[in-house]
């Protein structure tokens, strides 16, 4: 239709001009598919960042629309040596990954394919008198000289494709589409002044309040926890770690210097007391090694070497030997394949490796199974162990089980076993080191700790489904004190 005043374009129309509303490059209204869906005008919740300092936006700020992701409150600046963003997980998951197009079927072929690009950034506001678009196709603006009849005459841009995700019991679902699965969460507004205030007065006078420290710690990220060592040395001139170590003892002091530590850093210390501890703590090794992706190995690596200085490829080499030792080699390069997709011929391809290399021989290929386990992508090698399981009618554990011994058997094993279902390894880690006569405190504070903000959510469901009670209970009942109440704050609550 035509509206008083604008007399209806002849096709094609006047070239958008700059600066008209809106702007081009958003291509508003939405397209048919576009991320994220059905989303009009205001712009939703999160297409703004987070204000800086952590602060929460001031009123007279556009209304938020239900349905979108909110902003993670806290705002703190990435501190050095904190995990990288994982490729495909939210959140700060880069937009280009923000379109995927995933499918598995029945012959579990699993294809992931990306899909168009997102406009960076949502449309202006309206002018002061305008009123705002609707968000409609179709729909006519009077302020909108580009428009002929409610239609846009700049080009169109592509849709993007829509997004289809189907779960199966051996492709794990985007990270995209499952949210933030962590339990620890910035704290809206958190100031490390004020906080370091808090620990002050905690531990100033006769005795100490750890009740205080509790809730203050048990309440921010970790991003919200490393600067308050800086803030409290700004503030009193004093050492935060030396001063919690005068006033804290036992398991408690342990847990709660653990989590004043970068991510990158506390798996780089505890890769050191793994090595050059009383004995060597192989399942700690593989562990980290094995759970890590390439960014946060190669941080590691570099931490390693300022703070120790030794590589970590050397250190390893010097305590650890044989096929035990290249296996741990191999992870700790932080070269695997990180890509999402799957060739389906390649995956039997490198099966039929893995039977020539055990069952289907005297004796056993270790080479083949370091060469496949540590370089291929996760999702590709879990395609390998179906494929495997198909081929011969064995579970690829129980073949390196029957095939090899020691150190490398258990070994290879977790590694399968953390790439098959990675909050499952972690809930049989947690049930194993609280388990029997004793408490294995240090398995226990560090995967609470690193856990904590990946994937807790998933373990505490992995856990309770393979043991019949939930972690929290468990932790209740194997721990005690304020040890006890900081690691169920980092559990977050009970199933």
């Amino acid at each position: 239709m035509s509206y008083p005043g604008y007399p209806p374009q002849a096709p094609g129309g006047y070239p958008p001009q700059p600066g008209a509303y809106p702007p081009q490059g958003g291509y508003y209204p939405p397209q048919p598919g576009a991320f994220p869906p059905g989303a009009g005008y205001p712009p939703q919740a999160g297409g703004y960042p987070a204000q800086a300092g952590g602060y929460p936006p001031q009123a007279g700020g556009y209304p938020s629309q239900a349905g979108g992701y909110p902003a993670q409150a806290g705002g703190y600046p990435a501190q050095a040596g904190g995990y990288p963003a994982q490729p495909g997980t939210y959140p700060n998951m880069p937009p280009a990954l923000l379109l995927k197009s995933a499918s598995c079927d029945s012959s579990y072929k699993c294809s992931v394919q990306p899909g168009g690009g997102m406009p960076q950034g949502y449309p202006a506001a309206p002018a002061p008198g305008q009123q705002p678009m609707p968000a409609f196709p179709g729909a006519p603006n009077p302020s909108m000289p580009g428009y002929a009849g409610g239609v846009p005459t700049g080009p169109t841009p592509p849709a993007a494709p829509a997004v289809n995700v189907r779960h199966c019991q051996l492709h794990q679902p985007l990270g995209a589409f499952k949210g933030y699965r962590g339990t620890i969460k910035d704290f809206p507004g958190a100031d490390p002044l004020r906080d370091v205030e808090v620990l002050r007065k905690a531990m100033k006078g006769f005795g100490t309040d750890e009740n205080a420290i509790i809730e203050l710690l048990g309440s921010r990220s970790n991003k919200q926890r490393v600067p308050l060592k800086a803030a409290y040395k700004t503030t009193y001139g004093k050492d935060l770690v030396s001063d919690l170590k005068s006033e804290l003892r036992g398991n408690f002091e342990d847990l709660v210097l653990a989590m004043l530590k970068t991510p990158t850093h506390f798996d780089a210390s505890e890769l050191r007391e793994a090595i050059s501890g009383a004995g060597t703590d192989e399942a700690c090794l593989i562990e980290i090694l094995s759970s890590r992706s390439n960014a946060e190995i190669q941080e590691i690596t570099k931490i390693y070497k300022a703070e120790y200085g030794k590589s970590l490829e050397d250190a390893i080499s010097g305590d650890t030997s044989g096929h035990f030792r290249r296996l741990l080699v191999s992870l700790s390069q932080g070269n695997r394949d990180e890509r999402e997709t799957v060739d389906i011929s390649m995956a039997k391809q490198d099966a039929q490796k893995l039977y020539a290399a055990g069952e289907k021989k005297v004796g056993t290929d270790e080479s083949q199974f370091n060469a496949i386990l540590c370089a291929r992508s996760k999702p590709h090698l879990r395609q390998v162990f179906h494929e495997y399981q198909q081929m011969c009618g064995k579970d690829i554990e129980k073949s390196i089980c029957g095939e090899m011994s020691g150190n490398v058997e258990s070994g290879m094993v977790a590694v399968v076993k953390c790439i098959k279902n990675t909050p499952a390894y972690f809930a049989e880690r947690l049930h194993k080191s609280m388990q029997g006569a004793g408490t294995k405190d240090r398995t226990l504070i560090r995967i609470m700790v690193s856990r904590s903000e990946v994937d807790m959510l998933d373990i505490r469901q992995e856990y309770l489904r393979l043991y019949g009670k939930s972690l929290y209970t468990a932790i209740s009942g194997d721990t005690s004190g304020d040890y006890k109440k900081l690691l169920l704050k980092l559990c977050g609550g009970s199933d």
